[in-house]
């Protein structure tokens, strides 16, 4: 994929522009407000965990399987809410007036439906869908069946989950 593809594609996606939205609003309107002796906590964290939003839409967007863009949408999410949690933070500690927090969580809601649709649409459009007769379920890091119709597997033991080293 040529940087040109890249940037383009990226810009166009949704989830992302939202992300930046956050990430600029938080440098812009939030960093300057909070008082010098938060430089190195407050100030510190909302600012990775607002770019940390941005980043991983960004990585899994750049994934070739679905399952590793829905991973990362997933870590996106909880930079999000944690972002969310410096925002109120911030507004608790009387850093940043009712205005500009309102702000934020306007900005944080409409980041976090759109992030959601975005998983969503990726699971839709999931290649494979649904396997016949029934469909896979994550379980950790091994995959277990669950069937639609009991008569596909007569032997029991073929939904014993593979357990490494085992042969």
């Amino acid at each position: 994929m040529e940087t040109e593809e890249i940037h383009r594609g990226l810009d166009t996606l949704v989830a992302w522009q939202k992300a930046r939205e956050i990430m600029i609003f938080v440098h812009k309107q939030i960093i300057p407000a909070l008082p010098a002796d938060e430089k190195w906590d407050l100030s510190l964290q909302i600012r990775r965990a607002s770019k940390s939003v941005m980043a991983n839409t960004a990585e899994g967007y750049g994934r070739f399987y679905y399952q590793e863009t829905i991973r990362f949408c997933y870590i996106a999410r909880g930079s999000l809410v944690e972002t969310y949690n410096h925002l109120v933070t911030a507004f608790d500690l009387n850093y940043i007036p009712r205005s500009i927090y309102d702000e934020g969580v306007a900005l944080i809601e409409v980041a976090h439906r759109t992030l959601n649709g975005y998983v969503a649409y990726l699971k839709r459009n999931k290649r494979g869908g649904e396997l016949p007769g029934g469909r896979l379920r994550e379980m950790s890091s091994i995959y277990e069946w669950e069937s639609n119709n009991d008569d596909i597997f007569t032997n029991p033991q073929s939904l014993i989950p593979y357990q490494r080293g085992a042969q």
